[in-house]
């Protein structure tokens, strides 16, 4: 996957303003239907990596219950920001695969295999809404976890100290994209206030620590960049 570039997200940012006026009904509706169904598919997702069998099929069926509430109302006709794009119903066929595998390996104890399964819906998902030229918070989160998972494949101490300060750099600057643009569930939310911070700062401080070429304070900020992603991600991502 390549990551969104600015010209990318403007673009997206007027199609979506433009639409607003002529179809703020059914637009709306459909992306506040997608975000609360998405908030399932993320406790699928962390269920599934903790390995969890019996809370991961519960998130799972939580998430393919809304799933399909969703697309009982909108597969065959989908919302005017989807209604052009000849993927639709392979997309909607594809997320339907993957829940039935992921669901299936969760019955028979393949925890690992079923969080890669659905992986794959986050790609999907995030692939609909590029080929439409939308960018929403989630994808946003997207695109730093893309670039968290490349930097965390990697040992901090085998690895030249400039890359890792441009690894760290290009961290913080898809971190501070992420938090420019809150969700709409953010407004007031004390919950969003400490999640938020606790994963700025988790930025920040691999970045300060790779500038100053401390390998023990490397390792340290090294180790809390998922886990402050995790939780960010789980509740709001």
């Amino acid at each position: 996957m390549k990551l969104l570039s600015t010209s990318t997200i403007s673009a997206a940012a007027a199609i979506v303003l433009t639409a607003l006026p002529a179809f703020a009904g059914p637009v709306r509706d459909f992306e506040d239907a997608f975000r609360t169904t998405y908030a399932s598919y993320r406790v699928s997702l962390f269920k599934t990596n903790a390995k969890d069998q019996q809370a991961s099929n519960q998130a799972l069926s939580a998430f393919q219950q809304k799933w399909q509430a969703m697309m009982n109302d909108w597969k065959a006709s989908p919302p005017p920001q989807y209604a052009d794009d000849p993927e639709w119903s392979g997309t909607v066929s594809a997320v339907d695969a993957l829940l039935a595998k992921a669901g299936s390996e969760v019955a028979e104890g393949q925890m690992e295999e079923a969080h890669e399964t659905l992986e794959g819906v986050r790609d999907l998902f995030w692939d609909l809404h590029k080929r439409n030229n939308i960018v929403t918070f989630s994808d946003r989160m997207n695109a730093y976890h893309l670039e968290m998972e490349h930097t965390l494949a990697l040992d901090p101490a085998a690895t030249e100290p400039v890359a890792m300060r441009e690894m760290a750099a290009r961290l913080d600057y898809l971190a501070s994209d992420v938090l420019a643009n809150p969700p709409a569930d953010a407004a007031g939310n004390a919950e969003y206030e400490t999640l938020s911070k606790d994963f700025s700062s988790s930025v920040a401080a691999f970045l300060e620590a790779t500038r100053s070429g401390d390998a023990a304070a490397i390792k340290t900020a090294y180790g809390a960049l998922k886990p402050a992603y995790s939780k960010f991600f789980l509740k709001f991502g």
